[in-house]
């Protein structure tokens, strides 16, 4: 029986295209790099190394060290260089980041949805891919209302070796909060890389308010509906307490 919903963040909770994020953010991160003196383009560019590596992780290491350690490398930084640049990006998006929010689009569904399944009983991950630190997820997080305390899970950098659509990501969160598949149901608007869990036996439910699939994937076979159509599917499902 489900007793565990998975979440998605950006598209999903967090209602924005994913490419109005990224020109948003990274327009924003540039000048954290321009303060700190490096060439802002090439830094653009190591970060997207970075992210790369993290994609390929193998459960070896935390994402966090394969961003850092392939940043470090592509930007030629000496240690202290290497600390100073993730001390600063941990005060972006401490502070600065907060700023993005303001290509959400409104609406109140997703704040309202995690706290009524927590009422109904259920337990609330927040299953976004793990390429930022803990700080730009609490961040998001508070654009609707929600703390990483809402959370049983919550998946960042630091915490995760593997990143969607790796299976290894999804049975990575499940045996950490000692769960089976059949347990579970994961919720995300990109088939590729949330509908994937279905691959080791979860339910999953494909949100299409914000769809991001650049594959073209045939997505017919997913249950799959707008945020406000999984909120009254979610709401069926039975109390728990």
């Amino acid at each position: 029986m489900i007793d565990t919903v998975l979440f998605d963040l950006d598209g999903t909770l967090l209602r924005f295209s994913q490419d109005e994020f990224i020109e948003t953010y990274f327009a924003k991160l540039a000048k954290v790099f321009t303060r700190l003196e490096l060439d802002a383009g090439a830094s653009i560019k190591a970060v997207w190394a970075g992210t790369k590596a993290m994609m390929q992780n193998d459960g070896s290491r935390t994402n966090a060290e394969r961003f850092w350690e392939t940043f470090s490398q592509t930007m030629s930084l000496s240690k202290q260089q290497r600390l100073d640049v993730e001390a600063a990006c941990d005060d972006f998006y401490t502070n600065e980041f907060d700023s993005v929010k303001s290509i959400l689009q409104p609406g109140d569904i997703s704040g309202r949805l995690v706290r009524a399944l927590k009422a109904k009983g259920y337990g609330v991950v927040l299953a976004t891919n793990p390429l930022f630190p803990a700080c730009a997820v609490g961040t998001r997080l508070g654009w609707i209302g929600l703390e990483p305390q809402d959370f049983v899970l919550v998946t960042h950098y630091s915490n995760s070796t593997f990143c969607k659509p790796n299976t290894g990501y999804y049975r990575e969160v499940l045996a950490k909060i000692n769960r089976g598949p059949e347990q579970c149901i994961m919720v995300g608007n990109n088939p590729a890389e949330d509908m994937c869990a279905g691959a080791i036996g979860a339910e999953t439910f494909l949100v299409t308010d914000f769809l991001e699939n650049e594959s073209g994937m045939d997505i017919s076979a997913f249950r799959s509906g707008p945020l406000a159509e999984l909120e009254a599917y979610l709401m069926s499902m039975p109390d728990l307490v």
